[in-house]
């Protein structure tokens, strides 16, 4: 019986992943993360989005977890996710920096390490996250093929359990996700991809920027609510049907 375990913040790429995982394995394991990060309704938004599609022994989704890290946001405190004092970054103000204040010190390196146990407790050869292009460019260096190659030769190190962390979005624009997580049956209504959170998506985080552009780039209307008008109709874009 095949297993995937999938770090699934309820985010538009994450849901992708979660997509993609469905169609592959029999038994899918996901597992959110609590950081107390700026705002849980990604949180939620995950735990609904699963429930939606099932959870329990009789689908796909087996088991979805909830992740208890809320002592990380007291020590990495230079993030604007993890630092209500640090204002979320616009995005364009932060073209061409190294790292943007959205970055959270080795998180990813954390969720991972952690999915990996997980994984190897359950008999799960497959750990998914949902790193991207956009990632990659933006200065996560967590989300880099470099950062992926080297931590799978590290858990190759695994004397029995032979574990390795895959990321299919890696070498994918926004416009590619959109377009494959469409294809897969995605609801992107029901996923957060905002860094502020809130009822509607502020339009102007990188975040929600990469996100914008994803769907512009595919004539299509983003379905979420934005706190700025986007003028969708200028660039030909039409609503998703």
């Amino acid at each position: 019986m095949s297993k995937s375990v999938v770090i699934y913040s309820g985010g538009m790429d994450s849901t992708v992943i979660l997509h993609y995982c469905l169609s592959k394995y029999n038994e899918v394991y996901c597992l959110t993360y609590d950081y107390n990060q700026r705002h849980k309704e990604e949180i939620e938004k995950a735990l609904n989005y699963t429930t939606d599609l099932g959870v329990g022994p009789e689908f796909k989704i087996k088991q979805h977890t909830v992740v208890d890290l809320g002592f990380y946001s007291k020590l990495a405190t230079a993030s604007a996710l993890t630092n209500s004092a640090i204002d979320v970054p616009k995005m364009k103000d932060v073209i061409g920096e190294a790292q943007t204040a959205a970055y959270v010190p080795n998180r990813n390196m954390v969720m991972l390490s952690i999915a990996v146990g997980y994984a190897e407790s359950i008999d799960c050869h497959d750990v998914y996250y949902g790193a991207a292009l956009a990632d990659d460019t933006g200065g996560y260096w967590d989300c880099t093929v470099d950062f992926l190659n080297l931590y799978n030769t590290t858990l190759a190190l695994n004397r029995k359990n032979k574990i390795r962390v895959s990321a299919p979005l890696m070498p994918k624009s926004k416009a590619e996700i959109v377009k494959w997580g469409l294809e897969m049956g995605v609801d992107y209504s029901k996923t957060l991809t905002c860094y502020n959170g809130g009822e509607k998506a502020c339009s102007q985080c990188p975040a929600c920027a990469a996100r914008i552009r994803g769907f512009i780039d595919n004539k299509l209307i983003d379905p979420v609510p934005y706190s700025k008008d986007i003028p969708w109709h200028a660039y030909n874009c039409k609503p998703i049907i």
